[in-house]
């Protein structure tokens, strides 16, 4: 029954995933929650999501759905960004990015509800070069922040593109999707060889990323907005509770 729950949780976190980002948020907690600590609950999940994220990364990709300009170079940079920051994580103390974020939240909320459909924000015709170096700053950045600590790092992505460079909410979670499967990748691969992935767990859970990926990014991909904007509220009332909770000391 436990396995049954677990399934099910982590086919919902695939789901909101490959709409907003911050799957994360729901499926770390429950492989927690399930028994697994530390590396184990880690490495579990990078395993079952990373192949979640290849089928809606592949949906993103397949309906034209993401900026090539701003992709190539946020795609390198982010996996640049992560290794440094996955080097300096010993060094800045992760309590200063609770902080940060715990700032943050409540901020990304507000224009996430302020603004019903991000048309706003789109602008077309900057030049090749704008998009290039925007884009590689993005990646680098977020790509630094999610080597460092990680929680949200999808969402954080997503709304860079829709208010920095004026992408689509299509297009914008296209290119966060992409990537941010690319530094899963690289993530997964550190995990299966130190051993701390569950496969017996791992596994089973990996079909229901997949079902959740799949039905959330065909869903965002059809609906757009409609159903992005809501996606994206829980998720960062979702990323302010964790950080909240881990700012206080809060585990299972």
């Amino acid at each position: 029954m436990q396995t049954v729950v677990l399934c099910i949780l982590i086919f919902i976190a695939g789901f909101i995933d490959s709409i907003a980002g911050g799957g994360g948020l729901i499926s770390v907690a429950s492989y927690m929650a399930c028994g697994l600590n530390g590396a184990y609950a880690l490495g579990t999940n990078k395993f079952s999501s990373v192949l979640g994220s290849s089928v809606a990364s592949f949906n993103y990709f397949k309906s034209g759905n993401y900026h090539a300009k701003s992709l190539i170079p946020s795609f390198v940079m982010a996996l640049l960004g992560s290794t440094l920051g996955s080097r300096l994580a010993v060094l800045i103390p992760s309590y200063v990015f609770q902080i940060i974020l715990l700032c943050a939240t409540p901020f990304l909320l507000a224009l996430v509800l302020i603004n019903k459909n991000f048309d706003r924000f789109v602008r077309e015709g900057l030049s090749d070069a704008t998009y290039v170096l925007v884009g590689a700053l993005i990646g680098l950045v977020v790509g630094f922040y999610d080597g460092l600590y990680g929680p949200g790092t999808g969402i954080i992505m997503q709304i860079g593109f829709i208010v920095i460079l004026g992408l689509t909410a299509k297009k914008a979670g296209g290119n966060a999707r992409i990537v941010n499967w690319a530094s899963n990748v690289a993530a997964v691969i550190t995990f299966i060889s130190a051993g701390t992935v569950v496969y017996s767990i791992a596994i089973p859970c990996a079909f229901c990323s997949v079902a959740g990926n799949y039905l959330g990014s065909r869903l965002a991909i059809k609906k757009d907005v409609k159903v992005i904007r809501p996606v994206m509220v829980v998720v960062v009332i979702l990323l302010f509770i964790k950080v909240l909770l881990d700012y206080i000391g809060f585990s299972f």
